[in-house]
């Protein structure tokens, strides 16, 4: 059999224990390794949190938005933040571009202008980048300034972290009363947490503005993380249900079961989920000029990805940590464990007397002696 062969031989068995769900993946008994995994991904996106930090929008900050556009000019978004900046000695927060080609214009946020920065401001853009004149306005006229006070900053973080801590209130008690399982909820729970904490962590390293529509994207991905892990909890149910009254296997083995027959249909919705993500980031911010849909495309693909891994990786292998520290899950465990040791030491046996046989049989035959003989 040659090497290309022995590869696709290989392929195919990897991907026929995927399709079957078999059990094959040992994830439950490996779940100390993805453990280990979880937290080291967890360290890395508190880093991120704590030492770029997030880059909040005025939404909620609060402060200015200046908005021009740029017709058929050769503009930078280097220019622009340079200009701006010393026209009113204050540094952009973000400078994003809106649209493409005539149609193209430019959005600089920066914390909160006076009277005079605001004209110095607009001046300086003006003389700078000569804005062609729109809609009846003068080209001065075009380059518009909008604010956003600090109060109503303040009032749209604390309304965004209420909606996260209701959400994740009400998905506790879902969770609790579909399944009639505190385990459940305990572990959905905190496979929602580190969902949250690890698409902040990566929003705060790639250094992408927070605003409201992150905000939405995030609650849009836990719903899509609960989906998810309800899925593979309701085939966990299915299976481990009467377990206790069995020998034949333990909860962990008939949850790592109900893993592996719902992982080809989370990798799927994930795919499936993930491409029209893709499309939105390619062609609405590359080709069509909108920035703040990159912001939402981004939040939303790394929560898909961060949200299946947590379903089947963590969220699963706790709810199996959990349930073994119980005394009737752990005695359970002991039952089957003494079961199939009597059994291995039963082949065992077996098999040491069916060797004996064999050598019994291979053995020459003792030569008869003349006193045998004779009696015969």
């Amino acid at each position: 059999m040659t090497d290309t062969s022995i590869e696709s031989e290989k392929k195919a068995s990897f991907f026929t224990k995927l399709y079957t769900g078999t059990g094959a993946f040992d994830i439950v008994g490996k779940r100390n390794r993805y453990y280990i995994a979880t937290g080291v991904i967890i360290v890395v996106a508190i880093l991120g949190i704590l030492i770029p930090g997030f880059k909040f929008s005025i939404d909620f900050e609060g402060g200015t938005q200046i908005s021009f556009p740029v017709g058929n000019a050769q503009v930078d978004t280097a220019k622009v933040r340079e200009t701006v900046r010393s026209a009113t000695g204050v540094e952009p927060s973000a400078v994003q571009t809106a649209g493409t080609g005539a149609a193209q214009t430019y959005q600089v946020a920066l914390s909160e202008l006076d009277n005079d920065q605001i004209t110095q401001a607009r001046q300086a853009l003006f003389e700078t980048f000569r804005p062609p004149a729109q809609d009846g306005r003068s080209a001065e006229n075009t380059i518009s300034f909008s604010g956003v006070s600090s109060t109503w900053g303040d009032q749209i973080t604390q309304r965004g972290l209420l909606a996260l801590a209701v959400f994740l209130v009400l998905v506790t008690a879902y969770i609790a009363l579909r399944f009639r399982e505190w385990d459940m909820a305990l572990a959905a729970l905190a496979s929602l947490i580190f969902d949250v904490v690890v698409t902040a962590g990566v929003y705060a390293w790639s250094g992408f503005e927070v605003s409201p529509a992150t905000v939405i994207g995030l609650l849009t991905i836990l719903g899509f993380s609960l989906y998810d892990t309800v899925v593979v909890f309701d085939k966990v149910e299915e299976n481990v249900r009467g377990v206790l009254n069995t020998s034949r296997r333990t909860y962990g083995e008939q949850a790592n079961l109900a893993i592996n027959q719902t992982l080809m249909r989370s990798i799927n919705t994930t795919v499936i989920s993930a491409l029209p993500i893709i499309a939105l980031m390619v062609v609405a911010a590359g080709l069509l000029g909108v920035g703040t849909l990159m912001d939402l495309g981004l939040i939303q693909l790394v929560g898909v990805v961060v949200g299946t891994y947590s379903s089947v990786f963590f969220a699963a292998p706790l709810l199996v940590s959990l349930k073994e520290r119980r005394p009737q899950y752990k005695a359970h465990n002991e039952k089957v464990l003494a079961r199939r040791a009597r059994a291995e030491a039963g082949e065992a046996a077996d098999a040491v007397a069916g060797a004996d046989a064999v050598q019994l049989d291979k053995a020459p035959a003792r030569p008869q002696t003349k006193r045998g003989r004779r009696r015969e």
